[in-house]
């Protein structure tokens, strides 16, 4: 006899990839924006250039690893 868990049933969420995943604001993403809107980006997107420390990246929901940029304001105060 298999057994159901919560886990089993539970929903799997896709997070939003125009917010970002540690606090939930607008990420202002330019590939997600180029993505939404069908507008090819003037430029690469600021994130492309941005180093981020292990530690914000640690903080990130498993989730939305790779899946939803972290905003600006999150990324300074790592």
């Amino acid at each position: 006899m298999n057994t159901l868990t919560a886990a089993d049933t539970a929903p799997t969420l896709v997070p939003d990839a125009s917010c970002c995943p540690l606090c939930g604001q607008p990420n202002l993403c330019a590939m997600e924006q180029a993505r939404l809107t069908g507008q090819p980006t003037k430029e690469p997107c600021w994130c492309t250039q941005a180093t981020f420390s292990p530690e914000l990246l640690a903080r990130v929901p498993q989730a939305a690893s790779g899946q939803a940029c972290i905003c600006t304001r999150c990324a300074s105060q790592s």
